[in-house]
């Protein structure tokens, strides 16, 4: 089972042989890099590269890797038991169950995305080591222990936000993806928009990679905002010229709300305009 790319996903060598690594050594491919580089969209596509089912846990600021294995809703049970249910001598039909259980007791193997995992607190990570490394789990309501049917293709993915924990980390095998050069950024762009004036994205992407150079940003425009921006500069709404009739002096790219993303960023552009005009 090798994962070699698919048409809609522009994977370098290293990517590639990254995820077959981790396939290889049955290990979590823990995938770090900028925001929008593509690492959620890696998962959906080694799942349907590998013919698989994606099961996808987005990670937020409040959640719980208890909710990953299962939730006990007591609560339920209580109000049913008070209300004279059936369901309530059934302790089964309370529990319901998380993204790992899905994963470890599906009949096929499966590809299982843990999405932006820094999000949580500094003891998530810590508290699955025993699962992801085992792929088992103890449900202790009902007794019975969870162990996987096919070890799932697990890819966990970090804006690097936060440092996580040693313990965690050797159990994974470890991925930086590198932002993009301007040719393998051409192939991406290629991949959106096919049908494309190659003078129009050779200026685009001109004016994009100068504008990440620019010393003092905030944020860094990535690779899914330079999607939005050349589609608003493919637009039929848009005029041709949009690109080649801007102001050279001005370091403000037209369109550049869909490229920087805070007022300090715009209001960094405008000073360098402002003593570039003057200069």
């Amino acid at each position: 089972m090798q994962f070699t790319g698919t048409e809609a996903y522009v994977a370098t060598d290293d990517l590639k042989m990254a995820v077959n690594a981790s396939i290889t050594l049955q290990r979590p491919l823990l995938i770090k890099g900028e925001p929008g580089t593509g690492k959620t969209l890696l998962a959906e596509q080694v799942a349907q590269s590998l013919g698989l089912k994606l099961i996808q846990w987005h990670v937020k600021s409040t959640t719980k890797a208890q909710q990953g294995l299962y939730e006990y809703d007591a609560v339920s049970r209580l109000r049913d038991s008070q209300l004279g249910d059936s369901r309530v001598f059934d302790i089964k039909n309370y529990i319901k169950k998380g993204k790992l259980w899905e994963a470890f007791e599906s009949d096929e193997r499966v590809v299982l995305l843990i999405d932006e995992i820094d999000k949580a607190d500094i003891e998530f990570p810590n508290d699955l080591l025993t699962e992801l490394d085992k792929m088992e789990f103890f449900v202790y309501e009902t007794g019975e222990t969870i162990k996987t049917k096919h070890r799932p293709i697990i890819i966990i993915t970090s804006n690097n936000e936060k440092d996580l924990p040693d313990a965690f980390l050797r159990r994974c095998f470890f991925h930086y993806i590198v932002f993009p050069d301007v040719e393998t950024m051409k192939k991406i762009v290629a991949v959106h928009y096919p049908n494309t004036q190659q003078n129009l994205v050779k200026e685009a992407l001109e004016i994009f990679f100068d504008l990440r150079k620019v010393p003092g940003l905030k944020k860094r425009p990535s690779t899914s905002e330079l999607i939005d921006w050349l589609k608003l500069l493919f637009s039929d709404d848009m005029p041709e010229n949009v690109l080649r009739n801007r102001d050279t002096r001005s370091a403000i790219p037209p369109l550049h709300g869909a490229l920087l993303k805070n007022e300090q960023d715009v209001h960094l552009l405008e000073r360098l305009a402002f003593m570039t005009r003057r200069g």
